[in-house]
């Protein structure tokens, strides 16, 4: 299921309104809708919507969603010139020939090397 993070608050606290409506004044269920509600419009209030929106799409993003290859490589000579060429950093991933690689320090503190890291649509 995707999650909308430019959703409309004006929106969800109409809905937090009626589903309030179904709950006896008092109960649990008043106490939390309200208190949500609130909380919604103090982000709102405080100017910090967009961040609240930012912080509500990385929660709810999917895992394999967040993995991002900083570098695609069409064959390994590619990426081997990239790699002695002082521009590859330790842990970015990359693609080679369609198959994911980590970049991370060679044994014996000698430079970098490529460790095989499956991409998520090469797990599917």
């Amino acid at each position: 299921m995707s999650y909308n993070s430019s959703f409309d608050v004006d929106s969800v606290l109409q809905v937090l309104g009626t589903v309030n409506e179904k709950y006896e004044e008092g109960s649990r269920e008043d106490e939390a809708l309200r208190i949500a509600a609130v909380a919604l419009l103090y982000v709102r209030d405080i100017q910090k919507l967009d961040e609240y929106r930012e912080y509500f799409r990385k929660f709810y993003i999917p895992a394999i969603e967040s993995v991002a290859v900083s570098q695609t490589f069409a064959t390994r000579e590619e990426a081997d010139a990239w790699l002695t060429s002082g521009r590859a950093s330790e842990e970015e991933l990359v693609r080679i020939a369609g198959q994911g690689f980590r970049v991370i320090a060679a044994r014996k503190g000698k430079g970098l090397m490529f460790l095989r890291t499956p991409l998520p649509e090469e797990m599917e």
